[in-house]
């Protein structure tokens, strides 16, 4: 009689930790997002969310809290993805123009996409304008990108490169100048396709506008 086999070891199981986790939080943001852009946030219900994320609705609470944290996520999350942290980051070797070129492309291509079109215009809409969630919303986008950028002005102020007395209002002109009239046609729904093709010359005069305004002579301006 042969001997019993030994025991076979016990499978291990699945962690429950945070991949899965992660995994859930990005599948709730992209459904939110598709479903924002479609319908608009006052149509979209978090049971909605959550049946096209394929998790419960108690999910989509324990990660997110409300539908006004989502949103502001969801807003956070759609700028990372287009204009991710190394963007900012000093460039040693790089030209400042270079520098300043990729980020207004990276900004322009991003506020002229449509699903930041249709976000723009539920944060200018009479239900949303001037809220609690209009503001959690500019601290989730405009304003992260805009003090990333000024932290990089300061490492150029600090080389030499720039004369800026006030970083953060430096910031907000290069992004206001981006934005510019061919956003508000896109808002206004008026864009063509000669506004399309005139995205590069455009930021290719903020940048130069940029530079001529700050920019210290022998520097960056190659």
């Amino acid at each position: 009689m042969s001997s019993p086999s030994p025991p076979r070891p016990a499978s291990k199981a699945a962690s429950p930790g945070r991949p899965k986790d992660l995994a859930k939080r990005a599948a709730i943001l992209e459904a939110a997002k598709r479903l924002f852009v479609q319908q608009g946030l006052e149509r979209v219900s978090m049971d909605q969310i959550a049946a096209e994320a394929g998790v419960s609705k108690l999910t989509v609470y324990s990660h997110f809290g409300d539908k006004d944290r989502l949103f502001a996520e969801a807003i956070r999350a759609h700028c990372e993805q287009n204009m991710p942290t190394r963007l900012f980051d000093p460039a040693p070797g790089t030209p400042l123009r270079a520098q300043l070129t990729a980020i207004g492309e990276a900004f322009f291509a991003m506020v002229m996409s449509p699903d930041a079109i249709a976000g723009h215009r539920i944060l200018c809409s009479p239900q949303l304008a001037g809220t609690a969630l209009a503001r959690l919303a500019w601290q989730a986008g405009p304003a992260r990108t805009q003090a990333a950028f000024a932290e990089l002005l300061r490492h150029h102020i600090a080389a030499g490169a720039l004369d800026i007395a006030d970083p953060v209002r430096a910031a907000g002109h290069f992004f206001a100048l981006l934005r510019g009239d061919l956003h508000t046609q896109a808002v206004l729904g008026c864009q063509d396709a000669a506004c399309q093709q005139a995205a590069r010359a455009h930021v290719d005069s903020v940048v130069d506008l940029f530079l001529r305004a700050y920019g210290v002579p022998g520097h960056g301006r190659r």
